[in-house]
């Protein structure tokens, strides 16, 4: 855990948002690589890229304040300080997809080919955003014997709530499946008929995250004795393993939507 790169005298700037700031141009590069598989132009990639940003912050910054509300209590500033970290990966995207769904409505976009080129720069992205969890020591893990546990220093809230013992580092765990998923999402793009990526993703990302959460140490239980991610995921597997489906046995003829 390092969460400050630079400290210009008081004015400091912190690693998640230097990581958040490289996985965004990681992704960007990847989609302006793809955009012939999205049937988009570079300006058309460069707009769904700002839009996704825009509105990924903004909602995965709305699902944190929701489900950590009391972080904030008398500190109502403390909801815009994203530079320090609190953003909740499904509410950016699903924002960010919402987002993207309107600009291909708005240009007349073909929509499934455009969310089959973002999944790799989707997963690459939040690869990367993992890792500026980890520096920030947000999305902590699970005290553990395992091998692979690491401790926190002892002012930082990982060792406030669990004490100096080793923890998972789901962050990097999850930052290196990511990383598999955005190969994977590469070739599946390049080889599989329209849709397969997407849906892939969704089912894919779905059973990690689900599997994931029970080594995280940060989350409440929402419902039922699982985490808000896991009940969204109980929802995004079988979406996801039923759109492959669909999209597997749909001739490729008809992929104009």
């Amino acid at each position: 855990m390092h969460p400050i790169a630079i400290d210009f005298g008081g004015f400091a700037i912190r690693w998640y948002g230097v990581m958040a700031a490289l996985g965004f141009v990681c992704a960007t590069g990847l989609v302006h690589l793809n955009r012939k598989y999205g049937k988009v132009n570079s300006d058309q990639a460069t707009s769904l890229m700002l839009l996704a940003l825009f509105g990924g912050i903004i909602g995965a910054r709305i699902f944190y304040v929701i489900q950590f509300s009391h972080q904030f209590r008398g500190n109502l500033l403390g909801i815009f300080r994203v530079d320090q970290g609190g953003l909740v990966f499904y509410g950016g995207f699903f924002l960010a997809m919402a987002a993207i769904i309107i600009y291909c409505k708005v240009q007349k976009l073909q929509l499934i080919p455009v969310l089959d080129m973002a999944t790799p720069s989707v997963a690459i992205g939040h690869a990367i955003g993992r890792i500026g969890c980890f520096l920030n020591g947000c999305c902590y893990g699970k005290p553990t014997e395992f091998f692979t546990g690491m401790a926190y220093p002892a002012d930082s809230v990982p060792a406030v709530r669990y004490g100096v013992v080793p923890l998972h580092p789901v962050q990097l765990y999850e930052a290196g499946i990511n990383i598999l998923i955005g190969i994977l999402m590469m070739v599946l793009i390049r080889k599989c008929k329209p849709g397969m990526a997407a849906s892939a993703y969704l089912a894919i990302y779905g059973i990690v995250r689900f599997a994931d959460e029970f080594f995280r140490g940060d989350h409440r239980q929402f419902w039922n004795g699982l985490t808000p991610a896991q009940t969204i995921g109980l929802v995004m597997i079988p979406a996801g393993i039923a759109l492959m489906i669909y999209f597997f046995r749909k001739p490729v003829a008809d992929d104009a939507a």
